[in-house]
Parts: structure tokens; sequence; C-alpha cells
């Protein structure tokens, strides 16, 4: 597995890379958001970590340019910015996941394998289609109407989740926990921030809307919202 750590903090740096080596992981660091940029683009990764506050731009900036490369790899924010601002603006800017400093290595370590197994399992439908949405789990590329939408890994995710079970209203607790693997606070609204974000980008000034919403309940992708 290879892992991409974006960390200026020497300390950190050490304290992570040598913990995934002994475990068998490849880790590649970068201490700027530069060269972070240079080794996210040039090369593929399992998982990419990187803390918010960098040399150069943050990483908030640094995740949005990786997205907008279409670069769905999973991106786990790691910082000391705590409050619930900082982390919507995380998972705006196209994060996976944020962990707070100070850390559990074993958690971390946790969270890794998660993500990485979300990426690499094997899909037994390779194309699932909505209407004229459609999305192919091998190129990993999402279109509608012919068009190609550029997701988060998050909300290709919860897409995919959808597409394999249309009709079925999942609240976000269980959004979370089948795209994560991990115990999610039932108080949370970051999947509301994903649903929002993924339906202005599949659902926005089309009048025939897929995802929908069960008031009390949960979200759901349906052809015929009256199903």
């Amino acid at each position: 597995m290879k892992v991409l750590l974006v960390e200026d903090d020497p300390l950190i740096c050490a304290l992570i890379t040598n913990g995934l080596e002994r475990m068998g992981f490849s880790c590649d660091n970068a201490v700027s958001s530069a060269t972070g940029e240079m080794l996210a683009l040039s090369k593929k990764y399992d998982v990419i970590i990187m803390d918010i506050i960098l040399p150069g731009i943050s990483g908030l900036e640094l995740c949005r340019k990786i997205r907008d490369h279409n670069i769905l790899t999973p991106v786990i924010m790691l910082t000391s910015l705590d409050s619930l601002e900082d982390k919507l603006r995380g998972f705006e800017s196209g994060a996976d996941d944020y962990m707070i400093k100070p850390f559990s290595f074993q958690e971390l370590l946790a969270r890794i394998k998660v993500w990485s197994r979300r990426t690499n399992g094997e899909n037994v439908n390779p194309v699932l289609k909505a209407l004229d949405l459609e999305l192919d789990s091998v190129a990993k590329i999402v279109r509608r109407n012919g068009k190609v939408i550029t997701l988060t890994a998050t909300e290709y995710r919860i897409l995919e989740l959808f597409l394999r079970n249309k009709g079925r209203v999942f609240d976000r607790i269980h959004i979370a926990e089948k795209i994560t693997g991990l115990p999610v606070n039932s108080g949370t609204n970051i999947i509301d921030v994903h649903i929002n974000s993924l339906r202005n980008k599949i659902d926005k000034d089309l009048s025939h809307k897929l995802i929908h919403t069960k008031k009390g309940f949960g979200y759901f992708l349906s052809e015929n919202p009256e199903d």
C-alpha cells in the first residue's frame, strides 16, 4: 500500500512514516503543499494524509487542486484545527476523513486500512445506471447526459451506494458507516454536506432529480421519487 503524507512537522512525519513502514506500507513525504501537489499528480497512492496548515497553499486548497484533476484518492485531513467550521471546510474541500491532533497512530492506521479497502475493493457490476446517469466503477468516471461529472471520493462512494441500492432509504449514520466502515457520531451533519454537494453536481438545473429525501428517515436515489 502506498501512502502520501503531506506534513511539515518533522516529529509527526517521522512517527507516521516509521509506523507505516513497520507495517509494510510505502510512504512518500512532502513537507510543503507544492511538493505534495507534485507527488499527488504524478504518482498513484492508496491514501493521502495531509495537514491543513502547510508552507505554501493550505491543505484545503491543495485538496481542491487534487480533486480538480479528478483524482479520487481518499484524503485524510490530520490537523489541530478542531472546530465544526474547520471540519466542514475540510470536507467541502474534498477530504474524505478528518482527524484531530494529537492523534492515536492505531486509529489513523485503522482509517487508512478502511479507506484503502474502499478504494481497491472489487465491484460486482462495473457500470451502474439510472436514467441518463452512469457510473463506471472500473474507470471511476461518472457521467450524466454524456457529461463527465467530477466528484470527491466520498461523493463517488455515496453515489455508488445509492445506485447499487435504488429506492432504499439510508439515514446519515448508515451512509457514513457504509462508506467508511467506522462508527459515526449520531449528531454529525457531515453526510448532509456531502449529499448537498452531490446533489448540486448530479441534479442541479435538471428537471428530473435522482437524489431524494424521505423526511425523518434519510436519503435515497430513485428514477421515480414516488416509488
